[in-house]
């Protein structure tokens, strides 16, 4: 399948270094195909990037194969930004294509939609559905410039979080075809409602 390359590298980053405090578990770990979740979009994200990696907490670096490629977060910056901004500088001028683990229902054609719906002349490209009030910052691209932008916010001290990023900066936003791509599973409750929805599909 074609790969995005006139524009500059597009990276695929699966986020899952975080702490799943309200699932109490690790997110990266629940299995809604059949596979890891965070091997589930690693994979779906190879199709469509130049080159993927795993965005990880040290501790967790012993648990992956080596076919994997990992990303140690730096642990420079607070919440989802750490993991954005640890890519950023493994090379600062490629795009990211960012997915988190809390997200079970993306799937390959979501994908596609956001690659194709992709202005590289803005800081990101993000989906919003229209329940959400924002757009979805962990279910998006990231130009360079983007990351670039939002670490400087950051270091001035003017800068909360990467949805505050993206509501005051110049971004695209994409409608997705398919709107709950984008629920979120953050409990218990949350996975067993996503486990029980796909049984229907």
């Amino acid at each position: 399948m074609e790969k995005v390359t006139s524009t500059g590298k597009l990276y695929g980053l699966v986020l899952a270094g975080g702490k799943s405090t309200r699932m109490g578990k690790d997110k990266g770990l629940l299995n809604y195909h059949g596979k890891p979740q965070r091997e589930y979009l690693y994979n779906l994200l190879k199709v469509r990037c130049n080159k993927v990696f795993m965005s990880v907490r040290k501790e967790q670096a012993q648990g992956f194969s080596h076919e994997i490629n990992l990303i140690v977060d730096k642990n420079l910056y607070p919440g989802p930004f750490n993991g954005l901004l640890s890519a950023h500088h493994l090379d600062k001028n490629a795009a990211w294509l960012v997915l988190a683990c809390d997200l079970p229902l993306i799937d390959e054609k979501a994908i596609k939609q956001l690659v194709l719906s992709r202005n590289a002349t803005k800081y990101a490209t993000a989906f919003k559905s229209s329940k959400q009030s924002f757009p979805e910052p962990l279910c998006a691209i990231w130009e360079a410039d983007g990351l670039k932008r939002a670490e400087n916010y950051l270091e001035e001290g003017k800068l909360a979080s990467p949805v505050n990023f993206l509501l005051n900066n110049d971004v695209e936003i994409v409608k997705p075809v398919q709107e709950d791509v984008l629920l979120n599973a953050n409990s218990e409750e949350d996975y067993l409602e996503i486990i029980n929805k796909l049984k229907k599909n």
